[in-house]
């Protein structure tokens, strides 16, 4: 099979063919959450499962400072590369890769001490807050290799080596998998055990990538003698902003429902979001795994000013987006029921409680695929203000609006609604920022 290569033009067949790995990337790398809430529910039961749900905003949050060096020096390498720059983008790829794993150890000496204080913010309660400890503290000792499996998953589709990249995520992602049902379900070490398995993981997922490009390879991208400057940092920073933004965004916001939840509800309504939330990640983490295979190719082809190329990848983009929002919604609405007993069917309260949410929350998956692609794009075109405007209205104002009015005249109805609400405006903005900025960026 050819070698599909970033200066290709773009069908259909071929552009799946290179995004196809980014999306299952993405999609094991969400799994991880997903796997430990399973086995914590299951196991530990809700109030440890509430627990891990209150603390995973906080490693989230430690963690995005690797999606905006990934999203945003994708965006600088891929236009480096488009320009036939290759000797600098690799000085400058091997930079960011320093400079993550320097950032990694300094938030996991700063995050570790502060856990019990931000378990008690996030307003655990006395039974919570030991699982809320055990498992932040334990997970935030690989916050390093979280950060760098982060920056790896964008810069493989850079280096033209997409493939590669989901082989090493799948290998960590089944690792996970593994050691959750040993650590968990046979030793018996609850919250602990799943911590444990997440951090060997994120290790394998952040070590055999620095083994790879440190050697002689095929790719486009060789780690090595870095080349110092402050320009392509601020660049890269300012470029995947809206990536920072958009996780710590949707941090917050989880924070503010868990908080509405425990006020309407208590830990039902925590462990029933937790669930959504462990789906929205898988959904989500499509859309993103997209984006992230298409950012390449986008910056590539502005690089090189092929204009043509642009529309064509927006033009299908569009396209792919609307469809994959249809399907997975009714995917989504399919599943309410059996995802809903999987997770807590072990409480009949909770699970109807559960799958009521999922009915609502389902339609928001129809919207959810454009802002983010819109943000995406803008990101790779080096406008990260624009691509930082779409991601905080999206998952910042809107929503944190629609949680507080919305149950208010609903109740707790309002809050499962608010997601739907908050991605419907968000798409209404994305669309009219592409609209005015295609002129300029000849998409």
């Amino acid at each position: 099979m050819t070698k599909v290569k970033l200066s290709d033009h773009f069908t259909y067949k071929k552009l799946f063919r290179f995004v196809l790995a980014p999306i299952f990337m993405m999609v094991f790398t969400s799994i991880y959450g997903v796997i430990d809430g399973f086995f914590i529910s299951n196991y530990a039961k809700e109030t440890a499962f509430s627990a891990i749900n209150l603390i995973y905003p906080f490693i989230i949050i430690l963690g995005s400072v690797g999606f905006m060096i990934g999203a945003g020096g994708t965006a600088v390498i891929s236009k480096l590369l488009g320009e036939n720059k290759k000797e600098d983008a690799n000085k400058y790829f091997s930079l960011l890769i320093y400079v993550t794993i320097i950032c990694g150890i300094v938030f996991a000496c700063i995050g570790i001490p502060l856990v019990p204080y931000i378990s008690k913010l996030f307003k655990a309660t006395e039974d919570m807050l030991p699982y809320c400890i055990s498992y932040g503290q334990i997970v935030l000792i690989a916050i390093p290799f979280f950060m760098l499996q982060n920056v790896f998953q964008t810069f493989f589709s850079t280096a033209e080596k997409p493939l590669l990249g989901f082989i090493i995520t799948v290998l960590a992602g089944c690792t996970n998998i593994v050691l959750d049902w040993i650590l968990v379900g046979i030793v018996d070490l609850n919250v602990n055990g799943a911590a444990i398995a997440t951090c060997i993981s994120q290790v394998i997922g952040a070590v055999l990538p620095i083994v790879y490009f440190s050697l002689k390879n095929k790719s486009l991208l060789r780690l090595g003698k870095p080349k110092f400057n402050i320009n392509v940092l601020f660049r890269t920073c300012s470029n995947g902003l809206s990536e920072f933004v958009s996780n710590v965004s949707a941090c917050i916001i989880s924070i503010v429902f868990n908080a509405q939840l425990m006020s309407l509800i208590g830990e039902n309504g925590v462990s029933a979001y937790g669930v959504m939330m462990y789906v929205n990640f898988i959904y989500v983490a499509v859309f993103i795994g997209y984006s992230i295979g298409t950012a390449p190719i986008i910056g590539y082809n502005y690089g090189s000013n092929n204009k043509k190329e642009l529309h064509n990848i927006y033009k299908k983009s569009l396209f792919i987006m609307g469809s994959f929002g249809v399907i997975m919604t009714l995917l989504a609405l399919a599943l309410a029921h059996p995802i809903s007993k999987l997770y807590v069917g072990y409480n009949e309260e909770l699970f109807q409680l559960t799958k009521n949410a999922f009915y609502i929350f389902s339609f928001s998956f129809v919207f959810s695929g454009f802002s983010i692609f819109a943000s995406s794009m803008f990101t790779a075109l080096g406008n990260g203000i624009i691509s930082a405007v779409i991601s905080f209205l999206r998952t910042l104002v809107f929503q944190l609006a629609c949680v507080y009015i919305l149950p208010l005249i609903l109740g707790v109805n309002g809050i499962w609604l608010s997601m739907l609400i908050a991605e419907i405006l968000s798409t209404l903005v994305a669309v009219i920022l592409c609209i005015t900025q295609k002129k300029k960026y000849g998409y």
